[in-house]
């Protein structure tokens, strides 16, 4: 079972070109994450807070780092994000969203 850690997703990038709203995604994560099976129940398990353009996950219950990538591109997917953003670990426990590198140099 996955240890219950708090799991920051960084959106600095795409929140600060105005591409995606941090507490949009808090309002996703609250109506999506699933305990024991059921959507809707967070009850005192797990806190979502927001701090600026991160989005902190508190579980005290095991909540799997690929689960919440999952929900993360799932996200991404119903905003048509997913071409140009991508969900990528920066650390152990930690996520960030950044955009696909681009290489123009072929079309010249």
């Amino acid at each position: 079972t996955p240890p219950a850690t708090p799991s920051p997703l960084d959106f600095t990038h795409p929140a600060e070109d105005r591409i995606l709203d941090p507490a949009d995604f808090v309002t996703f994560l609250n109506n999506r994450v699933k305990v024991a099976g059921k959507t809707g129940n967070l009850g005192s398990n797990i806190i979502i807070t927001k701090e600026k353009n991160t989005v902190a996950l508190n579980a005290d219950i095991p909540l799997s780092k690929r689960y919440l990538k999952y929900l993360t591109k799932k996200y991404l997917k119903k905003n048509n994000l997913r071409d140009w953003l991508r969900v990528v670990a920066n650390n152990k426990n930690s996520f960030e969203l950044r955009y696909f590198q681009v290489d123009n140099s072929d079309e010249a």
